[in-house]
């Protein structure tokens, strides 16, 4: 009974050395292994982002009202002919999207690049004909004189609207909505230029 007793002590211990070696593995391993969680700093852009950017179509950075007075004299034999009209236009300055070329969007490491159209007149009729007035009329006039007064009133308005401030106000204004868009998505970083 004896020797049974130190067979079963014997084995006590050799289970007991065991759990030691096997659990002082166990905590060595645990404390020299190194878990480290590192943030994915690359960006993308995927197609269904720029697809929905290109589907603003016509991004307007903006707007210039003008009111133009165009008037004409006809000469007569007893009396002269006047026609005095005041139009009204709202010229809007911004970009195409839909004009963009091939490769307009692109990321470079943590950067978005984006080149832009150039700033144009979205609307070639600004002018507003309903609001269009006579303020003075004399004599008779056809549907062709009124049109020639009306082009004269758009070349006005063109050069009055068109003007390289006005450009570069819009081009400030369309990069800083541009910037806020992209950065709206998740992307920080954001590189804008206009195409040459």
């Amino acid at each position: 009974m004896v020797k049974g007793n130190k067979h079963i002590i014997a084995l006590y211990a050799i289970v007991i050395i065991a759990a030691v070696i096997l659990i002082g593995w166990i905590w060595r391993s645990v404390k020299t292994s190194h878990v480290e969680v590192e943030a994915d700093q690359h960006i993308d852009i995927t197609p269904q982002q720029i697809q929905s950017i290109k589907a603003i179509g016509e991004w307007e950075f903006l707007a210039i009202s003008d009111e133009e007075m165009v008037d004409t004299i006809r000469r007569g034999i007893f009396t002269d002919d006047q026609l005095v009209r005041i139009y009204y236009g709202t010229m809007r300055l911004g970009i195409n999207l839909k004009q963009v070329e091939s490769g307009w969007i692109s990321v470079n490491e943590d950067t978005l690049d984006i080149t832009l159209p150039q700033i144009g007149l979205l609307d070639k009729d600004f002018i507003d004909e309903a609001r269009t007035k006579s303020f003075f009329e004399s004599g008779t006039w056809t549907a062709k004189d009124r049109e020639t007064m009306m082009r004269r009133a758009y070349q006005r308005m063109l050069q009055r609207g068109l003007t390289p401030q006005n450009i570069e106000t819009a081009r400030q204004n369309g990069e800083a909505q541009v910037r806020q868009v992209m950065q709206g998505m998740g992307f920080k970083q954001v590189k804008i230029q206009y195409k040459d």
